[in-house]
C-alpha cells in the first residue's frame, strides 16, 4: 500500500444535519517511520457528541476547534504496525486522539497502551472517553451517596448508560431519560435502572414526579431539551448537577433558555460544567476507580457499529435523531 485515506474538515456546521460538504476525503502517501516514531493502523474510531463542538468556530471552548483543512478529530484504537520508538513495539494496541484517518505517524505523545485483553469495541465503549467521562462527572461533581436519587439524560447513550450503572452500584435510585420505548426497556431490564422517561411520548412532569417521589439529588445532563426544566424544578436542597453535554442545542443557531437561577440560591444547588481535556492527567486514577465495577460485572454496554471511514460523515447525525443504539463506533 502506498497511500491511505483521511478525512479533513473544510467547513463549519451552520445548524441542522451534518453533510458531506463539510469534509474532504483525501489520499495521503504512506509516511516513512523515522527515529523516535511509530506507525499506527487504526481499526476502530469513536464518534462522540463532543465532535459538534470541535467542528464549531468557537475559540473560547475547552479545546481549540479543528483547523479547517486538517484531519477531523476523534478518539480511536489501533495497532502499531511499524516502530522506531523504544516504548512502542509492533503489535501493541494504543488508544487516543487518532483522528479520521486509516494510519497515524506519531511520537506517542497523548497516546496510551491498551493493557486489558478486551475487544476494541469494549475498550472504546467503557475504558475510553465514555467511561472516563462518566466516572469523572458522577464522582467528582455528583458525589453520590447511597439512598439518593439520580436522573441522567441521554441514559441509553455511551456516557449516560455508564453513569446510571455506576450510580446503581453505589446504591442510588436511578431514572434515565431516553428517546424510545426500546431504549427505555434496555436501561430498565438490561442495565437495572429503576425507571425510564421517554421524552418524545411521556408527559414529562407527570412521569418525573411519579419516578422521583423524594425529589432529585443528582442530575447528570447530557442532552438539554425540555426535560431539563422539569428536572431542575424537582432538585432537592444541596443537589448537584453535572453538565456534560447539550446535544439538543448543538444544531440550533440559538440555544434554548436555561432555568431561572433563583432556585439555585434557595436550594443551594451546585451546577458545574466539565470537559475531559481538563482531566487527562487523571486518567490513571479514573481507570483505577472504574475498573473494579467492570471486573465485577456491574457495567454492561452495547455498540452501534458503522462500516468504513466515510460512514463517519453521515453517522454523526444519529446523535440528533437518536438512531444510535449504544456506543457509536466506526470499524475501519
Amino acid at each position: 500500500m502506498t497511500t491511505y485515506t483521511a478525512i479533513n474538515l473544510i467547513a463549519r456546521p451552520k445548524g441542522g444535519p451534518i453533510g458531506p460538504e463539510l469534509f474532504e476525503i483525501v489520499h495521503k502517501d504512506m509516511p516513512s517511520v523515522s527515529e523516535g516514531k511509530f506507525l499506527i493502523k487504526q481499526t476502530h474510531m469513536s464518534l462522540d457528541p463532543a465532535m459538534f463542538g470541535w467542528m464549531s468556530p468557537d475559540t473560547e471552548s475547552y479545546i481549540p476547534p479543528v483547523a479547517l483543512g486538517t484531519v477531523m478529530r476523534s478518539s480511536g484504537i489501533g495497532k502499531v504496525v511499524e516502530s522506531n520508538h523504544p516504548g512502542f513495539q509492533v503489535g501493541d494496541r494504543v488508544t487516543g486522539l487518532l483522528g479520521w484517518q486509516e494510519y497515524i505517524l506519531t511520537n506517542g505523545q497523548g497516546l496510551h497502551k491498551v493493557q486489558a485483553p478486551l475487544p476494541e469495541e469494549t475498550i472504546l465503549s467503557i475504558f475510553a472517553l465514555p467511561g472516563l467521562t462518566a466516572t469523572q462527572g458522577l464522582f467528582a461533581i455528583g458525589k453520590p451517596k447511597a439512598g439518593e436519587t439520580l436522573v441522567v439524560s441521554g441514559a441509553a447513550g455511551s456516557v449516560g448508560s455508564i453513569v446510571g450503572q455506576l450510580a446503581k452500584a453505589e446504591g442510588l435510585t436511578v431514572v434515565g431519560v431516553v428517546g424510545s420505548d426500546e431504549k427505555a426497556d434496555w436501561i430498565i431490564n438490561e442495565l437495572g435502572f429503576d425507571g425510564a422517561i421517554n421524552y418524545k411520548t411521556d408527559d414529562l412532569a407527570t412521569k418525573l414526579a411519579e419516578l422521583t417521589p423524594k425529589g432529585i439529588d443528582i442530575y447528570f445532563e447530557n442532552t438539554g431539551g425540555p426535560i431539563q426544566q422539569h428536572v431542575f424544578a424537582r432538585m432537592n436542597t444541596h443537589g448537584r448537577i453535572a453538565v456534560c453535554g447539550m446535544i439538543a442545542d448543538y444544531p440550533k443557531a440559538e440555544p434554548d433558555l436555561g432555568p431561572n437561577w433563583i432556585p439555585m440560591i434557595k436550594k443551594r444547588l451546585t451546577v458545574q460544567g466539565f470537559a475531559m481535556p481538563d482531566h487527562f492527567g487523571d486518567i490513571p486514577q479514573l481507570l483505577e476507580k472504574l475498573t473494579p465495577y467492570v471486573m465485577q460485572g456491574k457495567i454492561k454496554h452495547r455498540t452501534h457499529i458503522l462500516q468504513g471511514l466515510e460512514s463517519a460523515i453521515t453517522g454523526l447525525n444519529l446523535f440528533f435523531t437518536g438512531g444510535n443504539k449504544g456506543k457509536l463506533i466506526v470499524k475501519l
